[in-house]
């Protein structure tokens, strides 16, 4: 993929600090980007010494305002957001102000910035009306996400913005994660050192979700940065459905102890496999973008990040 279209362009990263921020700002510099990463709290050595980082509170409009003054990006990654199922139940308010106000802030501080591009990335658990039924979404994190396409999707006709929105499935890969995968490799980890930890219990076997590899994903919104369409929502999926049973037996086969497993009831809410709702979403592939990284890599190297930080390596 071609990313010299970034060299020497200043790109903002929200969220920088996170699962997914600390890879899209690694690939950035590697691009000869010039990355501005915006955190909540400074943490030493999180990123390459040539990034600039900025704390700030994006539920505040006036900080934000001030921040897109400063920082006069040509780029915008939008990966901040409140990403917690049961934190929405208890504080749906919150919620709705990082993942819906944050992004407005952001979006309107841009109007001074005709030039800007933005992708905002959102969540494919988001809320999907269905036609002639009640509104009825699923927990308050569907609907903040369901709120934020709205948005984002809006502003960018209404003030004839450059706003793409992604919508992730499942990440996975090395860093500090709290999917499934990661849980799980570091049950594995735990078990291979001698922890004797308490059997990991796990849902159906069979149930699927569409699991992608971060990096992959990350590729994917550099692309939308440079390539997407304004207004358009894309699918960031790897395309093919994995089960827990296809997933633990995969993390068994590179275990070097017995690992302890307890199986359930099948899941019933949403897990990022559908196709949203809506088959007009534009694709990927069309701008040259398909996964790289085979799922048994992953994998793999979800298991031996979990391995090297349990042996107290950095990371």
């Amino acid at each position: 993929m071609d990313t010299s279209g970034l060299r020497d362009k200043i790109v903002l990263v929200t969220g920088a600090s996170g699962f997914t921020g600390r890879h899209a700002v690694q690939l950035l510099s590697d691009c000869g980007a010039k990355v501005s990463a915006v955190v909540r709290m400074i943490s030493a050595d999180l990123f390459p010494n040539q990034v600039n980082v900025h704390l700030c509170n994006l539920t505040d409009r006036h900080a934000v305002n001030h921040l897109l003054s400063i920082v006069k990006p040509d780029y915008i990654l939008h990966l901040a957001g409140q990403n917690s199922v049961p934190a929405s139940w208890n504080d749906p308010v919150s919620t709705i102000e990082m993942n819906v106000m944050s992004p407005l802030y952001l979006l309107d501080a841009m109007r001074a910035l005709p030039e800007c591009r933005a992708v905002i990335v959102g969540s494919r658990l988001k809320y999907v009306p269905i036609p002639d039924v009640p509104l009825s979404p699923p927990h308050p994190y569907s609907l903040s996400k369901y709120i934020e396409e709205l948005v984002a999707v809006s502003f960018s006709a209404l003030y004839d913005q450059q706003v793409m929105y992604a919508e992730p499935g499942n990440l996975i890969g090395p860093g500090p994660s709290t999917g499934i995968c990661s849980l799980l490799a570091g049950h594995v980890s735990s078990a291979e050192r001698g922890e004797n930890p308490a059997p990991f219990r796990l849902s159906s076997r069979g149930d699927a979700r569409d699991y992608l590899d971060v990096r992959d994903a990350v590729r994917a919104y550099l692309l939308l940065l440079l390539k997407g369409k304004p207004g358009q929502v894309y699918p960031v999926i790897s395309g093919q459905e994995r089960t827990l049973g296809e997933i633990a037996d995969l993390l068994i086969s590179y275990a070097k102890a017995d690992i302890p497993l307890t199986w359930g009831a099948p899941s019933s809410g949403p897990g990022g496999a559908s196709s949203s709702g809506n088959e007009s979403r534009s694709s990927l592939k069309e701008l040259g973008w398909e996964p790289k990284i085979p799922f048994s890599s992953s994998i793999l190297d979800v298991l031996n990040d979990h391995r090297h930080k349990q042996k107290g390596g950095c990371g």
